[in-house]
């Protein structure tokens, strides 16, 4: 769709809102008025707001079904800014409810989000997990080696303490070394990769790694040698990453190195399948949905540290796959805990690689064949 013109921005707060929506609709209708008539509409939710209704339209003026795939409710984002007692969040709650029951179908992403539209709404739906995109997966050690080669020209964490060195490797990272017959090997003497990524909102409380790595710190600087140096990697853009940046330039780390970059799609991945320990921050406005990044992070067979919420039970096995924490405490006891002894021993990391490999094993495209496919051929 076209992007709505720039006057919108000069209007108060609600009108604005109200422009957006308006221009959105029709783009949207329009769009869809002008494709040949299918037999489905596949729409995902959130966002609600215009695309149910103008979805229903066309279905109803089409007859054609309407399918809604809930990743999480609209209304329970627009209450993180708004607050749950506004006006627009109570109207954008009674609409996603209005839509759920009129929808030909609808798969939703956990069991407990589907129990919740049958409670709340009345509204019948089929659980159709996320699962890994493909380029999610494991990757070699010379692939891992090049990713850290690229990184190190931008980012200077990634970077071998030995550059400039006469008789060094030139060719060595922070992690990867070449050995005397030129094959790619892990250095002995590095770091922990630790990795997080994040859209920088208010639904993700950075502040809660921050403290755990200041207590890590603080063991690293009363002289335990079973813990590693860390390098911390953040990634993604948003709205609170120049206040979290901020935050970690005001910290005094003297054994942890951090990195924020914007990393591209292909990279990405590349780095989850690079790291050694993922933690993940969301706790979903609704208490419903699953993080997509713990997903892909386990697509990697990357075992993660993750906060508590109501259904992450669904995703991450405490103990199996992973660890569940509720506060910094917790957090930077699992982190030492898991990182004692590494590189030489990290059992525990590899016990949860191993239990990784069955959800490796299950892909989006089967996780769609399997439950999804079959109503859409009906």
């Amino acid at each position: 769709m076209r992007d709505l013109p720039r006057f919108h921005s000069c209007l108060p707060r609600l009108l604005s809102y109200a422009a957006k929506v308006i221009w959105q609709m029709f783009s949207l209708l329009f769009m869809l008025v002008s494709l040949s008539p299918p037999t489905h509409f596949l729409v995902q939710n959130p966002p609600a707001i215009p695309s149910l209704a103008v979805v229903w339209f066309v279905s109803g003026m089409w007859r054609t079904e309407m399918v809604i795939d809930w990743h999480n409710y609209g209304y329970t984002i627009l209450s993180l800014t708004l607050g749950t007692g506004h006006s627009l969040v109570y109207f954008s709650k009674w609409y996603e409810g209005f839509f759920a029951r009129r929808a030909s179908h609808n798969f939703c992403v956990t069991q407990a989000m589907k129990i919740h539209l049958h409670q709340q709404w009345n509204a019948k739906a089929t659980v159709l997990y996320d699962r890994p995109a493909d380029i999610f997966q494991n990757i070699s050690l010379d692939e891992q080696h090049s990713l850290f080669q690229k990184l190190s020209k931008e980012y200077v964490v990634f970077s071998s303490s030995d550059d400039g060195k006469e008789g060094e490797d030139t060719e060595a990272t922070v992690f990867t070394e070449l050995s005397p017959s030129g094959e790619v090997r892990l250095r002995k003497d590095r770091p922990a990769l630790l990795i997080s990524s994040t859209s920088w909102t208010e639904d993700e409380d950075f502040s809660i790694l921050l403290m755990a790595l200041e207590e890590y710190e603080s063991v690293m600087r009363k002289g335990c040698r079973d813990l590693p140096k860390l390098i911390c990697v953040i990634t993604g853009k948003g709205p609170l990453k120049e206040y979290y940046s901020e935050m970690i330039r005001n910290k005094d780390f003297q054994y942890i190195d951090f990195s924020t970059p914007w990393l591209t799609a292909e990279d990405y991945p590349k780095l989850i399948a690079s790291a050694d320990l993922g933690v993940c921050l969301h706790t979903s406005s609704s208490g419903l949905d699953l993080p997509m990044k713990v997903v892909d992070m386990f697509g990697c067979g990357l075992p993660v540290c993750a906060i508590h919420f109501n259904c992450l039970a669904e995703l991450v096995k405490h103990e199996e796959n992973g660890l569940v924490f509720q506060d910094e405490s917790e957090l930077a006891s699992q982190i030492q805990n898991l990182l004692t002894g590494f590189p030489k021993t990290s059992m525990n990391l590899e016990k949860f690689r191993k239990n990784l490999e069955l959800f490796q094993s299950k892909r989006w495209h089967h996780s769609w064949k399997d439950t999804a496919l079959s109503y859409f051929k009906k």
